[in-house]
């Protein structure tokens, strides 16, 4: 006689004055996500663990402190949620003034929908007092090119080139503060790293940062014989005989 199927524990809430039921530990994020409530986010990704570091998606708990990030906060029993209140678009717009007066977000299609959408003020931190992040372009193997001036530390080209894809971990942060970025260990040359040039790391990224070598040739106006030579990976010598 085959065991009863153990009951799948539920748990009853509101967001945005929609009543739901959904299985314990589902984030507020996919919960939206069934009621048709699109939450906006950077750093998520369908292929890769939620790392809540852009904090885009928090939602307003009712009786909540601080405004949790929908990703990774689970759904409690009785909840009240917001996903727009006057409080969360104030966070968002901050957080996308923010990045736009430090980060080139020109090739972030994404996020420019976000900065029209929520009204943010694409002027307020500019000016001589505003620092922007810039960083020599990184061209350093024959399969893509890395500008972190576009980099918005997603964290996504990391998650992807360890534990949720490659396992490669070629990545991770560098420095502290105003300065960090995204590193290689003791900031060494692609090619001397463990990075397989799986190219993973590219397809994840919502900005400019990792580009395909081919694509960045192309819009520095180099010809394809030029771009044939760059994306050539260097010939071993022949031993001496």
């Amino acid at each position: 006689m085959s065991e009863a199927a153990t009951p799948v524990q539920t748990v009853t809430l509101t967001i945005d004055g929609q009543e739901i039921t959904v299985p314990a530990g589902t984030s507020y994020l996919d919960a939206a996500s069934m009621l048709g409530i699109e939450i906006p986010h950077i750093c998520v990704h369908d292929a890769l663990t939620p790392p809540a570091v852009c904090r885009m998606c928090v939602v307003e708990v009712e009786g909540a402190r601080v405004l949790p990030a929908s990703c990774v906060a689970k759904c409690r029993d009785g909840d009240k949620v917001q996903t727009n209140s006057e409080r969360v678009e104030r966070s968002r717009r901050t957080i996308l003034e923010m990045l736009n007066s430090t980060v080139d977000l020109s090739e972030a299609p994404q996020i420019q929908e976000m900065i029209d959408k929520t009204g943010a003020d694409r002027a307020r931190f500019d000016g001589e007092d505003f620092e922007r992040r810039t960083f020599e372009i990184k061209d350093d193997n024959p399969f893509y090119v890395r500008d972190y001036s576009q980099c918005v530390m997603c964290w996504r080209c990391v998650q992807v080139c360890a534990d949720d894809g490659q396992f490669a971990y070629a990545l991770n942060y560098g420095e502290r503060g105003f300065h960090s970025h995204i590193a290689t260990f003791e900031e060494r040359p692609m090619p001397a790293t463990t990075c397989v040039f799986c190219g993973q790391c590219v397809g994840v990224c919502p900005t400019g940062a990792l580009k395909p070598k081919v694509e960045w040739g192309l819009e520095q106006g180099f010809n394809l014989e030029q771009i044939r030579e760059m994306t050539r990976r260097p010939r071993k010598r022949k031993a001496d005989k």
